[in-house]
């Protein structure tokens, strides 16, 4: 239980921190993105708006030697721009390699004819920033190598991702480490709780016991006597409970020794006694058992569920005719189904009900020997042997489901 509870605190704590740091490494890439790719805009429309083609034009060879404008601002000229001139009729009239080798002569024409024809004035291809202006006499394709700017986003994710992972598992050990510390007062309060039941159920047992020797003296000396009647019900009362309280205890308390067992055989043979308890209450005790379903248990405490389930439907089978107990195969499990007729239990109320000493307003009327233990039982006995239960309402019917493992030869 408490193993749990650390896993969901841990489990809480990680998305919240992996939220967290995912966000703010998000904004802070997007952000430095954003604003250096703006700022390469700027620098690309003053590079177009201030761009004038060289004052000679008949010096063009493979290395064209150009005279493009640049202004002083460092960040203009730590920049590198390829440009492509045209003149009206689509004749190709200048090429600016920026003496960078990245591109020829022939790569960037190509490269401004592709973005020509897809008919907008500026974009991006690959890892260029283009922009088309009409200069009048001439239209100017020019590109900014945006290339730096790509690789360091890529650098920044890298950095980021290794920062964060690292990051993460440091705060995963120290989720771990809080999540202990805060279980630990509860742990140990359950612990004491669980002691406590059972030490007391061991020390109420004595006094009891003396009790019930005493009233059956008195009761051959005075025969029939109202006043001891009532001390006797309400010892025996106390008696049963006390054996509940030692039962909790010890199925909580103790690993019992576990077997191979034919669970169908010990479902069927635990059934035997509550027939005649069921007849007299006018319900039929009928049965689904898929035969030779074997678990690994305790045949002990695997009769004692049983008998609770069982119990616990006769005894709240609201205007019903019969109680139900069907065991099959599913996968790899044994499924146990006790069914009743009874109105629907509320969801807030199915969750207390494997709770100690949980009982509904219907139940507290009982005058048998229910004291809100044995559904708390039969969930520890369920858990000793790995397994699991819960309860379904559905269409007037009241099933508690226990899930057992089947033992695989």
């Amino acid at each position: 239980m408490f193993r749990k509870s650390k896993i969901k605190i841990v489990a809480a704590i990680m998305t919240l921190l992996i939220l967290v740091l995912g966000g703010t490494f998000a904004t802070i890439y997007v952000a430095s993105y954003v604003e250096v790719t703006n700022e390469n805009w700027t620098i690309l429309n003053q590079y177009v708006e201030n761009y004038s083609l060289p004052s000679s034009l008949s010096q063009l060879d493979d290395r064209n030697e150009t005279q493009s404008w640049y202004n002083n601002t460092p960040m203009v000229q730590l920049s590198t721009f390829y440009t492509v001139v045209f003149t009206k009729d689509s004749q190709l009239l200048y090429v600016d390699t920026a003496d960078i080798y990245t591109y020829n002569i022939d790569e960037l024409v190509n490269l401004a004819q592709d973005v020509w024809d897809r008919g907008k004035s500026y974009g991006t291809y690959h890892n260029l920033l283009y922009r088309i202006a009409d200069k009048g006499n001439y239209i100017l394709i020019a590109f900014l190598d945006n290339t730096v700017v790509l690789n360091s986003a890529g650098t920044l994710v890298n950095y980021t991702l290794i920062f964060g992972a690292v990051t993460l598992v440091i705060l995963f050990f120290i989720a771990r480490y809080l999540a202990s510390r805060i279980v630990q007062p509860l742990e140990e309060s359950y612990q004491k709780q669980r002691q406590f039941i059972s030490d007391a159920g061991h020390e109420l047992k004595t006094p009891v016991a003396v009790v019930n020797a005493n009233v059956e003296l008195l009761s051959r000396q005075l025969k029939d006597n109202q006043w001891l009647d009532n001390i006797q019900y309400e010892n025996e009362r106390m008696s049963a409970l006390i054996t509940q309280l030692l039962d909790l205890a010890r199925t909580e308390n103790v690993t019992p020794p576990m077997e191979e067992l034919d669970f169908s055989h010990l479902v069927t043979g635990e059934m035997l006694p509550f027939e005649t308890i069921a007849y007299e209450q006018g319900l039929r005790l009928v049965s689904e058992i898929t035969p030779d379903l074997c678990v690994h248990g305790n045949s002990v405490q695997l009769k004692q569920l049983v008998s609770i389930l069982i119990d616990n439907a006769i005894s709240h089978s609201d205007n019903g005719k019969e109680v139900s107990v069907v065991l099959k195969k599913v996968k790899n499990h044994a499924i146990l189904s006790v069914i009743n007729d009874g109105a629907p239990i509320p969801e807030e109320e199915r969750k207390q009900l494997f709770e100690r000493f949980y009982r509904t307003d219907d139940a507290r009327s009982d005058h048998g020997q229910h004291y809100g233990l044995g559904l708390a039982i039969a969930k520890a006995i369920v858990e000793t042997h790995k397994g699991s239960i819960q309860v379904v309402c559905d269409q007037g019917k009241v099933s508690f489901i226990a899930r057992l493992t089947i033992h695989k030869k």
